[in-house]
């Protein structure tokens, strides 16, 4: 199992440029499963179903099946999050995770940017940032005096993208104080 991050502020594309790079990812005969890392509470599911009901009534976990995808729910009831090694630990075997969230890991990420939206990169502040992806064209003046030294794609070049992510993803065993 390979590990890679995408980052970025809120509004820089990281989700658009995950809808299509794992397609891309998969294309190539791929496994690839995701973690995204949210600061917000989260519910998937609602009040008034059964499980909610069931949920709120004091499981610590709860797990859905239906006719085309699993869910497995796990209440933490003020425990600390899980480190990511341990989420990882939960998944079932596949050739790529794709991590958003979880800065402070030290795995190689990819960081969405773009200029217009008014805010500094992540990088250098962030560990593990090895390239930005940007709607700027890479390797311009520009774009070299905002990341000098890292590697730069643009975002609508998703094979580039998909390259760099197959030849920076860590093997997990390797992916230290994640």
């Amino acid at each position: 199992m390979k590990l890679f991050g995408i980052a970025g502020h809120s509004g820089m594309g990281k989700t658009t440029l995950l809808e299509r790079l794992i397609p891309a990812l998969a294309s190539r005969g791929l496994v690839v499963s995701l973690i995204k890392h949210s600061h917000k509470n989260i519910d998937i599911d609602r009040p008034g179903k059964d499980s909610y009901r069931l949920r709120e009534s004091g499981c610590q976990e709860v797990l859905l099946l239906g006719n085309e995808r699993w869910a497995l729910m796990h209440e933490l009831r003020g425990a600390p999050e899980p480190s990511l090694d341990e989420l990882l630990n939960h998944m079932q075997h596949c050739d790529l995770v794709l991590v958003e969230g979880f800065k402070h890991g030290h795995f190689p990420k990819l960081e969405v940017w773009r200029e217009s939206e008014g805010q500094a990169t992540l990088w250098p502040d962030w560990p593990g940032i090895v390239a930005i992806a940007s709607d700027q064209p890479p390797n311009t003046p520009e774009a070299v005096a905002v990341t000098p030294g890292l590697s730069q794609l643009h975002l609508a070049d998703v094979d580039a993208v998909a390259e760099f992510v197959l030849q920076h993803a860590s093997q997990r065993s390797t992916a230290h104080s994640i």
